[in-house]
Parts: C-alpha cells; structure tokens; sequence
C-alpha cells in the first residue's frame, strides 16, 4: 500500500508486508539490478533517527532493495503520518541531516508486524540474517550468503530482542579485536552490507 504522491514502483508493488506503508517510492531499478545477490534490511525498535539516515545512506552506497522499519525505528514524515506532526517533523530533520540525500533515492518502507515481515520475506526466498553479539553467531567472514539475504538489526542499546533472535534463520557477528565489544548499529550494518556485496 502507498500513500497519497508516493506511488508504488512496480518493484514495489510487489515488496512483501500487508501492513506496509511506504514512506518513499524511489527507483529501485538500480539497486535491484547491481550483483547477483538481493540485500533488504529490517530495522527493529532503533531508537536514534540519525542511525536511521546513516542506515539509508549507507544502504544506497550498497545497493540494498528496501530498507523496512518496525517497531519505534524512526522514519520520514509522509501524508498520511498519525505521528505528532512536531515529533515527525524532528525526526525528519535529524534522519535527513545523517542521510544526505538518500532519504529521496533509497526506498523504505514501515511495517506494523515484525514477525509477519519476516515470514513474507522468507516466503519470497530471503534468509532471515540477524546482526548480533551471540554466542551461537557465525563470524561475519565465515558466512557464506545466500542470493537473497535479508539483515536485520536491533536497537541500540539491547541489540535484537529475544524473540527476534529466534526467528532468525541464523545470527552473525562482527569480530571485534579491541576493548570494546560493541558498534554503533549503522557502522555494523556498513560492515555487515560491504561483506555481503563482497562475497
């Protein structure tokens, strides 16, 4: 479903979730079309919208099909927004100050149902992929992707939830050598998105 002036593209149309309200219709022509593998991302309950607009900038250098948000994950302001227009409006600065642009060419859309985006996504073929610190996570360079691959990413602070976790057909994580043991979550998805169009 689109919303007033956002038309679904036929690439679109097409994308999974019956809840999903598209709250950009850019050309995924070219991001569609590059390589051999499909890269969506589930944003889950991310917290900051500065993350959100890295995500989007970062997914358009790595020609990711959709980004889809759930939860409380930040996202533009549209027509039919029933956010507080105040709030909606901040979060569209703040996303679109991080993005630079990439709010207007790389295509997202929010879903009410986690769970149910998930099962749509694996129904269409896509292996469910959770970016996470676990101890049963396969090492980011040991993976071997899949032609489709569907990341999905928690929020900041407590990283995927539980449940979430369970419903992913396999965890992975970012080796870390220093002192610390955790990223910012749109740095790991840049790491995570160049290994996959790598590989």
């Amino acid at each position: 479903m689109s919303t007033p002036g956002h038309p679904s593209t036929p690439e679109q149309a097409d994308t999974v979730g019956d809840h999903a309200l598209v709250t950009h219709a850019g050309d995924t022509g070219q991001h569609s079309s590059v390589g051999r593998r499909s890269i969506v991302v589930v944003a889950h309950n991310l917290r900051s919208a500065h993350n959100v607009g890295s995500l989007l900038r970062t997914g358009d250098v790595f020609a990711v099909g959709t980004v889809h948000v759930t939860g409380f994950t930040p996202y533009p302001q549209h027509p039919d927004d029933e956010r507080d227009p105040i709030v909606a409006a901040r979060q569209t600065r703040r996303l679109a100050k991080a993005a630079a642009g990439a709010e207007h060419t790389m295509p997202l859309r929010r879903h009410d149902d986690v769970h149910a985006l998930l099962d749509s996504l694996r129904d269409e073929g896509y292996t469910v992929v959770g970016l996470e610190i676990d101890p049963a996570a396969v090492s980011l360079g040991d993976y071997e992707p899949s032609s489709k691959v569907a990341l999905v990413l928690g929020d900041e602070v407590r990283g995927i939830d539980p449940e979430l976790r369970s419903r992913c057909d396999l965890l992975l994580e970012i080796p870390m050598h220093g002192q610390k043991t955790s990223l910012n979550v749109s740095v790991a998805a840049g790491i995570a998105l160049y290994a996959l169009r790598a590989t």
